[in-house]
């Protein structure tokens, strides 16, 4: 008998080329932190928070970040 993988989460199905550390920052942004509130809270600097969302508006192929908190809202973070 084979092992039934577990299902993704939603938002993981919907967007699965997101790194775990860009699902947390996407999180905090859609939650309305700011760059550097985010940083602290995952202790990086805030030039790494700002490559993760560059990265994530690439991959969801999203320009600016009311697109990308509405994106996250529609994915249920």
């Amino acid at each position: 008998m084979s092992a039934t993988p577990l299902a993704a989460s939603p938002a993981e199905a919907a967007a699965p080329a997101l790194a775990p550390r860009e699902w947390e920052t996407l999180r905090h942004i859609a939650a309305g932190r700011t760059y550097l509130q985010t940083a602290r809270h995952m202790g990086l600097s805030t030039h790494t928070v700002d490559a993760y969302l560059r990265r994530i508006r690439a991959k969801l192929n999203i320009t600016n970040t009311a697109e990308l908190t509405r994106a996250a809202i529609s994915l249920g973070l």
